[in-house]
């Protein structure tokens, strides 16, 4: 097997340019269903989602052009698209529900599998199938599928959900433009991904109105037209290398995602003792102009206190750098986890390095300590991998990060990043001392 190997300590120094938000690109390649023709998105990140997804939408029958390079996906759809996402593709990618939408919307049938994906806890699609019946569909569970039957269309309707979820608003959102008459959705989700969807949706023609906003209403249309359309930059990617410099003591700018998109992350990164100052009109690394920040760590952070919370709030992909960070900070830190219970898996590995996290119930007090020490430990997601990479940061000696494959899911060129920012990190084979014959 592959695994991370980094020696440390090392601190993070130089610029990375960070492209497209891996939790909008994959809903926006799913949105490309909606419309027969062709549809080009671009900023789009080289990781194996993206991989997974364009093997999805041409099993579902389109053709599909994907340049991992150019950072840049064309997916033109056929008149007829089949009906069926299967569990083998599924299960590897959470979201590949994503399609469940566009399918009953514009195929008014929808067979897809129940969705894998990174073990965080619980992910109910309680909320999937309630907005989908509120439509008219009929929705039931048949061999692991999620079946969504609507033979006459949709129809528009009112919709509480119980909690802003951003998959339930994405699919609900989608299912919607084209329904019959008008849906409102209130207490939809309000992230940045979220806004992308929709900014895409309204130049394929859609209408909708409260976009960004808790109440989001749409007008159903007949059709709708392809489009091409440019991700929002991802700010997890970009969370991810800002905690990094305030962990290790570093100084990294960061290009393509600003500040507005994570106000409560600068915040927080301020209260641990960086310095952040945003960047605005610089040239990013396809030669476009926009949006970025510089992140300058302190030598020993300050420990922080942090609540996770659906978006403008603290985002949940970022709570294992948080507890990376007050693993090594000066003071004892507090994480209240309120959106994913399993992320507590990510706390019996970074103990292997010598964090001292206690957990109560979904608080984690973290006592810091001035360094870490190297060890073999596990991903058992996407960000607790990156998570546990940055800590190794800080770690005297050698760091082994398994699991890797759940890091490349949601990173691209990782380590060649991490290493033109002065880490000390390679993807080494590692042969598994347990043999069977």
């Amino acid at each position: 097997m592959d695994v991370f190997r980094l020696t440390g300590p090392s601190q993070l120094r130089g610029v990375v340019d960070i492209r497209g938000a891996k939790n909008s690109v994959l809903k926006l390649m799913a949105a490309s269903l909606l419309a027969v023709g062709r549809t080009t998105i671009s900023n789009v990140p080289a990781i194996l989602d993206v991989r997974i997804m364009v093997e999805l939408l041409v099993r579902l029958g389109c053709s599909v052009d994907y340049d991992a390079e150019a950072g840049v996906v064309s997916i033109d759809v056929p008149e007829l698209v089949g009906i069926q996402a299967d569990y083998e593709l599924v299960r590897a990618m959470r979201a590949s529900i994503s399609v469940l939408g566009p399918l009953t919307a514009r195929m008014r049938s929808a067979h897809v599998a129940l969705p894998g994906g990174d073990a965080i806890g619980s992910r109910g699609l309680d909320m999937h199938q309630a907005g989908l019946e509120a439509l008219g569909a009929t929705v039931h569970l048949d061999h692991g599928y999620f079946v969504a039957e609507a033979p006459e269309g949709l129809q528009g309707t009112e919709i509480s959900l119980q909690f802003p979820s951003v998959g339930a608003t994405e699919n609900l959102v989608m299912a919607a433009t084209l329904a019959h008459g008008v849906t409102t959705i209130s207490n939809a989700a309000k992230e940045p991904e979220i806004v992308d969807i929709c900014s895409m949706l309204v130049e394929m023609g859609a209408r909708i109105d409260g976009i960004g906003t808790p109440d989001i209403t749409v007008t159903g249309v007949s059709e709708l037209r392809p489009v091409d359309h440019r991700t929002v930059g991802d700010r997890i990617v970009a969370g991810t290398y800002a905690f990094g410099a305030a962990l290790s003591g570093g100084d990294v700018t960061v290009r393509g995602v600003g500040l507005d998109l994570m106000p409560n992350i600068a915040i927080k990164l301020r209260d641990a003792g960086a310095t952040v100052d945003p960047l605005d009109g610089i040239e990013l690394g396809d030669g476009t102009l926009g949006a970025g920040f510089r992140v300058r760590g302190a030598d020993r952070p300050k420990a922080i206190r942090v609540a996770t919370m659906p978006f403008p709030g603290f985002p949940t992909d970022l709570q294992p750098f948080v507890i990376a960070l007050n693993s090594v900070a000066e003071g004892t830190g507090l994480l209240s986890e309120n959106l994913f219970e399993a992320r507590w898996r990510f706390v019996q590995e970074i103990a292997r390095l010598g964090a001292k996290v206690r957990i109560d119930g979904n608080h984690a007090l973290i006592s810091g300590v001035e360094g870490l020490s190297g060890a073999e430990v596990e991903a058992s997601d996407i960000r607790a991998g990156a998570g546990l990479v940055m800590a190794g940061l800080r770690a005297v000696g050698i760091t082994e990060v398994s699991g890797i494959d759940h890091i490349e899911r949601g990173y691209e060129n990782f380590v060649t990043n991490l290493r033109s920012l002065g880490a000390d990190i390679e993807r080494v084979e590692k042969r598994d001392i347990l043999t069977f014959e």
